[in-house]
């Protein structure tokens, strides 16, 4: 008997194709859920497979709109509990919530926390995230939690996409656009050999605005890859751009693991001085053919392999900070 046998894969409305990807890698079917979203904006999601006994694993990015899919969740979850399912796990490639992780101002509520709250009171048993805007929300789950990092497919990706390019990998500097990124540069440079970093130092003086103060590092004739974990309404990223064309750069690619893209964020970057967009498939959406998507459902595969195996999942797809 297959250590898989035993388990149940759903997928609810934020990340269908991913799932099935998963599911096609671990060669066991993508069992059916049902999710209605009523008149008055009330839902239904329930599992329409016998779950009793059975290790369950639930794929749902709390992406936009992301109240929504959050009570899809939390719904679905409870129905599990109450059809007598063994264990339940869930898979959030894109943690929504995640940048209301403090107290910024008097007042304010720590709703990453709360999210974690919910999600344990309905009676998850771990959960498997990918990069995760702060290791403090690790912190927030008494369950586990498997936080993983693209950095290694951003590598293989750079990699490859500077040897078509005929450009030389010391010729590259990775940049971090603020001081909470600066660890996921470092480990980008090095995934590219002899390449340098740079940090953007910014501040925000206002929600989704952000204000260049330096570039500390050398980017002066440089191939410039400014690599974050959210692009949202494309403000820092695009700051950072000009930033760095102003200290000399001849190119700026951009990688981030998370494509929220609000408003007309992918517009204003296509209108901007930017040679490449990378992103991953955390977030389900149509992106234009100059937007390059990497899969990371051979990752999630690997880990819920790893986990019901006993295993230890491979030290490069985690997240250290």
């Amino acid at each position: 008997m297959s250590n898989l046998d035993n388990v149940t894969l759903f997928s609810l409305t934020a990340n269908r194709s991913l799932a099935q990807e998963v599911a096609d890698i671990l060669n066991i079917p993508l069992s059916k859920s049902e999710v209605t979203h009523f008149a008055d904006g009330e839902v239904l999601a329930r599992p329409l497979s016998n779950v009793r006994g059975k290790t369950v694993y639930v794929v749902q990015s709390t992406a936009s709109p992301v109240s929504e899919r959050l009570m899809e969740l939390l719904i679905f979850i409870d129905g599990l509990r109450n059809a007598k399912a063994k264990e339940i796990n869930l898979v959030i490639p894109y943690y929504g919530f995640s940048r209301q992780d403090r107290v910024a101002r008097s007042g304010e509520p720590i709703t990453a926390k709360l999210v974690a709250n919910l999600l344990e009171t309905v009676g998850v048993n771990r959960i498997i995230t990918m990069d995760l805007h702060t290791p403090q929300i690790q912190g927030f789950f008494s369950c586990p939690v498997d936080d993983l990092s693209p950095i290694c497919l951003f590598g293989e990706y750079y990699r490859n996409l500077l040897s078509e390019k005929g450009l030389r990998t010391e010729d590259c500097c990775v940049v971090s656009p603020d001081h909470g990124s600066a660890h996921r540069a470092r480990d980008l440079a090095s995934e590219i050999p002899n390449s340098n970093m740079a940090i953007i130092d910014k501040r925000r003086p206002a929600p989704n605005v952000a204000e260049v103060i330096n570039v500390v590092g050398e980017v002066k004739g440089k191939h410039c890859i400014i690599v974050d974990d959210i692009i949202d309404t494309a403000g820092t990223v695009l700051a950072s751009a000009s930033a760095l064309y102003e200290k000399g750069a001849k190119s700026v690619y951009i990688g981030g693991t998370h494509g929220v893209f609000s408003q007309n964020a992918l517009q204003k970057l296509h209108e901007g001085r930017i040679d490449d967009i990378v992103v991953t498939n955390s977030i389900e959406r149509t992106y234009p053919d100059d937007v390059s998507v990497i899969s990371i459902a051979p990752m999630i595969a690997g880990v819920i392999k790893a986990t019901e195996n006993g295993e230890t999942v491979p030290d490069s797809w985690m997240a250290f900070y």
